[in-house]
């Protein structure tokens, strides 16, 4: 399946979703109409059982600039634009959509993440970063606050101290340095970005979905949870995880291994 669109490539083929975010001559920065065809992406993943991993990634030299400041031009006389609410019905959505999908979501990050686009990268599952890439929230440079999950996701991945540092003092992360801190998954050199991406999408392709989705389910829940609950949690999720017929086939083919 391919879905034609003017600023992201997007295809379905064999089980593995793949969208490139492809305004290079900005450098792939988010405006109204590129919001929209993400999200119709996303959309159009959410009721697809076959599908067992997304994979983003950038055209070009940089993976995303964050919001298309000439989007934010300000005419003399006129409104200033609410930005929260540019927030609600255009970056919210997108991050909460990769935050449900019931599979894995990869992020490729092939050069510079900035504001908004450190945001949706870090928002992916599993964030592995060609070694030029780098992350940057230069919000308060603009007096805005970090978005698009920001204020969620850097404090859990850094701790505290790590995050409100990189946010306050504007300062670049090098992608060997974020994944030193265990900000990313994976630094990678730049020649190798694409193989490593594609050999965990493989590695992905041969474990059973329902456990990848309900350990996506689960983590989300541990945030919040007490362990008592967490631990009720899985009791749960793993009945419904050992009555899937996934698990009976896996197990079966183990002792038929050890039996050959």
């Amino acid at each position: 399946m391919r879905m034609g669109f003017s600023h992201i490539k997007f295809e379905l083929v064999d089980h593995v979703a793949r969208l490139t975010l492809n305004r290079p001559e900005v450098l792939n920065a988010f405006n109204v109409a590129m919001h929209g065809e993400i999200f119709e992406a996303f959309q159009s993943l959410t009721d697809q059982d076959h599908v067992k991993c997304l994979v983003i990634t950038g055209a070009g030299r940089a993976f995303c600039t964050g919001q298309d400041l000439e989007e934010r031009r300000i005419p003399d006389g006129a409104a200033m634009p609410d930005l929260g609410e540019s927030l609600k019905q255009r970056y919210n959505p997108i991050i909460t959509q990769i935050k449900a999908f019931d599979f894995p979501v990869i992020c490729a990050v092939n050069g510079a993440a900035v504001g908004g686009g450190a945001g949706f990268a870090l928002a992916c599952d599993i964030v592995v970063a060609a070694k030029s890439a780098s992350f940057l929230l230069p919000f308060n440079k603009l007096g805005l606050i970090p978005d698009a999950g920001s204020t969620w996701s850097l404090p859990r991945a850094l701790g505290l101290p790590r995050a409100k540092a990189a946010v306050l003092l504007s300062e670049k992360i090098p992608a060997p340095l974020a994944e030193e801190w265990g900000m990313i998954w994976k630094c990678v050199e730049d020649d190798q970005l694409e193989q490593t991406v594609e050999g965990y999408v493989q590695q992905i392709l041969t474990q059973p979905r329902t456990g990848m989705a309900l350990s996506k389910k689960a983590f989300s829940m541990s945030l919040q949870n007490s362990l008592e609950e967490q631990l009720q949690l899985e009791s749960h999720y793993q009945s419904e995880a050992g009555a899937n017929p996934e698990y009976r086939e896996r197990v079966m083919a183990f002792f038929n291994r050890k039996k050959s």
